[in-house]
């Protein structure tokens, strides 16, 4: 068997000032940690995941750069964070059921954690839900919303423009 490459996170943690809300992820997708970045390239930049999509119709607003992601995120004060610091893919793909975790990113979640008042976590997947609780089985204030990957079809774009519309901060 051919090993695989150990891909490591390309993003830190975006954090602003006075956060009371994080967004944790898995891990980006392969072609995120294999090129070098772009002022369009950030977290959930897969083509074909739906994220940006489904926060442009929820909060009516354009989100094409990552200032302008940023800039968001500073208003609704949350933060974003991913649960995966060093993976092996076992495939050529972006599925996290795919992913041979090396190292969790529980260092700077735990900085996170300590450092801020954070009314609520929420997750992109249950796969992230179930890491994040087997790491930090203390924490209770934690909501996981449908994963934006096209991979979840249970819901479509539509239905999960909704959940995530009902349960993120409204800065309206």
């Amino acid at each position: 068997m051919t090993r695989q490459i150990i891909e490591t996170h390309p993003f830190p943690p975006y954090i602003p000032n006075n956060i009371k809300y994080l967004i944790i992820g898995s891990f980006p997708g392969k072609g995120q940690t294999e090129k070098t970045i772009s002022e369009t390239d950030w977290f959930y930049g897969a083509k074909r995941n739906t994220f940006w999509k489904i926060l442009e119709e929820v909060y009516k607003t354009e989100l094409k750069t990552t200032s302008a992601k940023q800039k968001l995120f500073t208003t609704l004060q949350m933060g974003i964070a991913d649960i995966i610091l060093k993976a092996e893919r076992k495939e050529n793909t972006n599925s996290d059921s795919h992913l041979h975790i090396i190292e969790y990113n529980d260092k700077a979640v735990t900085e996170i954690l300590k450092t801020n008042n954070i009314e609520t976590i929420f997750f992109t997947s249950q796969f992230v839900h179930k890491i994040f609780k087997r790491l930090f089985p203390g924490v209770t204030n934690t909501v996981a919303l449908p994963s934006p990957s096209p991979r979840y079809a249970r819901m479509n774009v539509k239905e999960k423009i909704e959940v995530y519309r009902k349960m993120l901060p409204n800065f309206f």
